[in-house]
């Protein structure tokens, strides 16, 4: 029952827009998120100013892949052509610029799903302590309990599957990994998550003696 104009517009956004996790919180202009979703419809270039915590203002030109709305933010994953390398930008540090560039031959994504990439990317790359461990649960036994940005999970097999995370100490990974809920053995991980682990370990047990 949409006009067509507006019927067109929802289509387009429904369209480049892949949902993980909650929905995003109302930080972004609507014609910002056309702009790049008409860009992703086309298969168009797109240049944009965008502005890092790190690195401050500069100017960029991607072939928009997807728009992604992740945890309580938009993102867009994009192939950056003057990086020659996949990047994930947070939307609401940009700002589209007119007119959009020449058509492009879309590329084949790392990891295959962009909401899986994207996850890979803010729970680990970013992150000095890194690390992977396996669960021993299958896969869809823990899913609910790892939540968006927090960790990505490999299927293994029926019985056990692999958690890969990062974060900013040994002794946060230990927390994120114990909040699973699940036995685990570690597969890839810095000493200093072993040392963090035996920690929190020790103060859970002298908790217990003292009860």
């Amino acid at each position: 029952m949409l006009p067509s104009r507006l019927r067109h517009r929802v289509n387009t956004l429904h369209t480049a827009t892949v949902r993980a996790g909650a929905v995003p919180a109302p930080k972004v202009c609507a014609d910002t998120l056309m702009a790049i979703a008409e860009a992703c419809r086309r298969r168009e270039r797109l240049r944009f100013d965008y502005t890092s915590p790190r690195r401050g203002p500069s100017i960029r030109s991607v072939e928009p892949h997807s728009l992604v709305s992740f945890g309580r933010h938009w993102y867009l994953v994009a192939w950056d052509t003057d990086r020659t390398d996949w990047r994930t930008f947070r939307v609401d540090r940009l700002t589209p610029r007119t007119p959009t560039g020449p058509q492009f031959t879309p590329r084949e994504l790392p990891d295959g799903d962009v909401a899986t990439y994207l996850a890979h990317q803010l729970s680990s790359q970013t992150w000095p302590f890194q690390a992977t461990v396996t669960l021993h649960e299958p896969a869809a036994a823990v899913t609910d309990r790892v939540w968006p940005g927090m960790g990505v999970i490999e299927p293994v097999d029926d019985h056990s599957c692999l958690l890969h995370l990062g974060a900013g100490s040994p002794r946060d990974l230990a927390w994120m990994i114990t909040s699973v809920d699940a036995d685990f053995t570690l597969t890839h991980a810095p000493p200093e998550l072993a040392d963090a682990l035996r920690t929190q370990g020790t103060r859970c047990l002298n908790a217990v003696r003292e009860a």
